[in-house]
């Protein structure tokens, strides 16, 4: 068995793949804002945990502009899906449950 994901692995990390993965279909996005109230939390927590994401190429930040004000989109990558479901899997099998 391999090694469980250590990047998806941290609990806040989970949550947000988890969600996205769940509401987002393939090439969309919800603002930074959307997310933070779907997972109640603090902008700063929420804001370090997607650098993570970033990093690892899980998900992708769009910062743009309404207007003059500025807004962050968040969205999951290919990348970031596979390494999600192939986590999700593993997690599975490790309890012994099914990965459908």
């Amino acid at each position: 068995m391999t090694d469980l994901d250590a990047v998806i692995h941290v609990p806040a990390r989970l949550r947000i793949m988890t969600t996205l993965d769940e509401a987002l279909e393939e090439g969309d996005e919800m603002t930074f804002p959307a997310l933070q109230k779907l997972l109640d939390m603090t902008a700063g927590n929420l804001t370090t945990h997607l650098a993570k994401l970033a990093d690892a190429g899980y998900v992708e930040l769009t910062k743009t502009f309404a207007g003059r004000k500025p807004v962050t989109y968040v969205g999951i990558t290919l990348t970031g899906r596979a390494a999600f479901r192939a986590y999700r899997r593993q997690l599975l099998e490790l309890l012994g449950g099914t990965s459908s």
